[in-house]
């Protein structure tokens, strides 16, 4: 586990999650930039025979009634996925909300063999890998402040308890 940790690896880790959020920005990005109506993809997936059934309705039901949210959510989580990994912030998060956009690709007929089965496998090693999937990030220090404030706030809690 340390050689996967170590911080010799974690350049690998870096390379690899700036790759990946540079998949992710780019496609955000190029949808901000053109437009994106996400209306015809999600139909055709509702009425193909290869989508469960129960996902099928949930397109039907949830997100095409709501395609206008679809059309600013969908765009703007792949750039700021992209955003978190490229910088490394928020890593978990954003390697989370990218797996899930990817297995919502995936279950609506995609398939296997896509683009999106290969993040999502990249995005799971990631999420494996430990600390060293940000050691060169900003999650590096925002950890530790974050972790900081929190001892603080124990502190400080444990002093009002006491009083």
């Amino acid at each position: 586990m340390k050689l996967i940790q170590g911080k010799k690896m974690a350049i690998v880790w870096t390379i690899v999650r700036v790759w990946l959020g540079l998949q992710w920005i780019e496609a955000g990005y190029l949808k901000i930039k053109h437009g994106f109506d996400a209306g015809g993809f999600i139909q055709a997936a509702a009425d193909s025979p290869s989508v469960l059934s129960w996902y099928a309705s949930f397109l039907k039901k949830v997100a095409l009634p709501n395609i206008e949210l679809f059309n600013i959510l969908v765009p703007w989580g792949e750039f700021l996925v992209g955003l978190g990994l490229i910088v490394g912030l928020a890593t978990i998060p954003a390697l989370i909300a990218g797996a899930f956009m990817n297995v919502n690709f995936i279950m609506a007929g995609v398939g296997l063999n896509s683009l999106d089965m290969k993040l999502f496998v990249v995005a799971m090693i990631l999420l494996l890998v430990g600390a060293g999937r940000h050691y060169y990030g900003l999650d590096r220090f925002a950890i530790r402040y974050i972790k900081a404030l929190g001892t603080k706030n124990d502190t400080v809690n444990e002093i009002n308890v006491s009083a």
